[in-house]
């Protein structure tokens, strides 16, 4: 996916929905992630205020955030939000395209994973925990490839159980029926 990096900023914005995010517990030993936000789209120049609006009372104000463009087609140079302007930054080879990373002056660094915003709602809800682990020592990319690990695993195991269900074979072991059927074609 090729980004595009807009210099203008729009004065008019539709209202957005509440972010959603979860949050490493304040005081947990310190991780590789901080957290995890799940936007409801790619725009980052309509998501990000919903999300400065909670962790700009929750961690004071963010001045500066940076992506890595892969997931982002258009990379906004600068957002209004609330108050203040967030300066936005992008790094194509340096940084985990699954994060964003926010800067505060006052307060430091933190790093979110970004949970694609197709996501269905189970998978959200385990990585928003799994991003939330405090002291947690995996990176935003391996959560992801766990997870879709996980999913083409239960994927797998439906496709399975509905074409035994639609008369697939069955496991020989598991059917005693099958089992005489097949010694008495021998």
């Amino acid at each position: 996916m090729t980004a595009t990096v807009d210099r203008t900023i729009i004065s008019e914005r539709v209202p957005s929905s509440p972010a959603r995010l979860s949050f490493t517990p304040a005081g947990s030993p310190p991780g590789l992630l901080d957290g995890a936000w799940w936007p409801r789209s790619r725009n980052l120049f309509h998501e990000l205020p919903a999300l400065m609006k909670v962790l700009d009372a929750r961690w004071d104000r963010i001045t500066r955030v940076t992506v890595n463009p892969a997931h982002w087609p258009v990379v906004p140079r600068k957002v209004p939000v609330t108050g203040h302007t967030v300066h936005v930054g992008w790094f194509a080879e340096e940084q985990d395209p699954n994060k964003l990373i926010l800067l505060s002056y006052t307060t430091g660094r933190w790093d979110l994973l970004v949970i694609p915003p197709e996501t269905g709602a189970a998978a959200a809800a385990r990585l928003m925990s799994a991003a939330a682990t405090p002291g947690g020592l995996r990176t935003a990319s391996a959560l992801m490839a766990s997870e879709n690990t996980t999913r083409h695993a239960q994927e797998a195991m439906w496709r399975k159980e509905e074409w035994e269900t639609d008369g697939g074979a069955v496991s020989a072991t598991g059917d005693p029926a099958r089992l005489l059927a097949s010694a008495r074609a021998r």
